[in-house]
């Protein structure tokens, strides 16, 4: 160890025995460890948001689809046959997706109504899983509906709801929309409005009776081995099947805006919070402003013994620095504890009060999910490292300044 660390860190330790510099030391300290440990904490709770989110909204969407430039796919049979040859293609579901009027005894809304097979839409989505009740199956005359859409029109399972089409058909009565009355067999509810109040299912075979589509799909949707990979396999597939007239779309990119919105939202409020330590990092400026002050009578000794400026510099850039990796190195480990065992905390918070702070009606989610990030603590903690790096240049340079004369001259 330097000479210059060891008075660093003698004056540290003197600093306690001073009733201000003290207070303010600690202050500067504290401001620092809240701020890094608030950080993580709000990062790791934002990470365990987006993912329960993400996951949500993806289980619900497929990882990616296949169709045609028409619009529909004539010989879907076959194309699902060689779509499943590809060793990442875990499992695929034909479906039509079209918009209708639904309506019942208490009302009307416009859907999205969305023709499948039960048994292969189950292995590309999860939302035949979320049946709230009655059950997942389908029928001719069936029809499964989000908890959102049940209440709006005041449905149970059993009701019966009539189903218009924009396709038109004639008959004795003139040109009129098509439609049919359909039984509600079930209730899911996923979790996510735009599925729950929007959302349709019927059997296959009776959306293409309904929408003129006979022996077509709208597409088929895939489900991937890694989520993550998912572009690249859908692209392989459609590769594969070796025509220009098909395309596919990955989760990246029907969800774009979604998942750009989620990592804005967490960079924006990072910046946010990063405000908190650099108010920490000022007061640590300030602070050893006030010690290089309280000091000028020894960095004048130390003068006449012979050091130089630029040591004198590091005495207090060590100083500084020593206060600001001390606070940064609690705060992490207070924010990575903290970030871990939130979800129990708030637990035992909502019982003690006896309230919730995100009620199951209100929200998508009603706890603190928390995913603490390795890349996010290295951040916070250079950051943070960074800021007080700048914090205590000020201060030891000041140090340096100081003349021996000027300072003699007053004792």
């Amino acid at each position: 160890m330097s000479i210059e660390f060891d008075i660093s860190n003698q004056y540290l330790r003197s600093n306690r025995k001073k009733g201000f510099i003290s207070f303010i030391s600690g202050v500067s300290m504290v401001g620092l460890i809240l701020g890094v440990m608030t950080l993580i904490t709000v990062l790791s709770v934002m990470n365990g948001f987006h993912k329960e989110l993400r996951d949500r909204v993806l289980s619900a969407i497929s990882h990616s689809y296949i169709s045609e430039h028409s619009g529909v796919l004539t010989n879907w049979q076959d194309l699902q046959i060689q779509i499943n040859q590809h060793p990442d293609v875990i499992s695929s579901s034909p479906y039509i997706e079209q918009y209708a009027l639904l309506s019942a005894v208490n009302g009307a809304q416009g859907i999205s109504i969305r023709g499948i097979i039960p048994k292969w839409e189950k292995q590309t989505s999860i939302l035949l899983d979320k049946i709230k009740s009655g059950a997942s199956e389908l029928s001719k005359g069936d029809i499964l509906i989000g908890s959102g859409l049940a209440k709006q029109l005041g449905v149970q399972v059993g009701g019966k709801v009539t189903l218009l089409t924009p396709k038109l058909s004639s008959n004795i009565m003139g040109v009129q929309p098509r439609f049919k009355r359909f039984t509600v067999t079930g209730i899911f509810d996923a979790g996510i409005n735009e599925y729950d109040n929007n959302l349709a299912f019927i059997e296959l075979n009776q959306a293409q009776k309904l929408y003129s589509m006979k022996g077509q799909v709208s597409g088929i949707r895939l489900k991937v081995a890694d989520l993550f990979q998912a572009k690249r396999v859908t692209k392989e597939v459609v590769a594969n099947l070796g025509s220009e007239q098909y395309y596919g779309i990955d989760w990246t990119r029907q969800k774009a805006n979604f998942i750009r919105a989620l990592e804005l939202e967490k960079q924006m409020i990072g910046v946010v919070l990063s405000l908190i330590i650099a108010v920490a990092a000022f007061n640590i400026v300030s602070m050893m402003v006030m010690v290089v002050t309280d000091k000028t009578a020894d960095i004048a000794i130390l003068r006449t013994l012979g050091m130089t400026p630029k040591r004198i510099v590091k005495i207090f850039f060590y100083q500084g620095l020593s206060i600001g990796l001390i606070g940064i190195t609690i705060g992490l480990i207070l924010g990575v504890l903290l970030s871990l065992n939130i979800e129990a905390i708030i637990s035992s918070i909502e019982t003690m009060l006896g309230f919730e702070f995100f009620p199951k009606e209100v929200f998508y989610i009603n706890r603190f999910p928390s995913e603490v990030h390795l890349n996010d603590v290295v951040t916070v903690a250079i950051g943070a490292f960074i800021l007080v790096l700048l914090a205590s240049i000020y201060p030891a340079k000041r140090a340096g300044k100081i003349t021996i004369a000027k300072v003699l001259s007053h004792e």
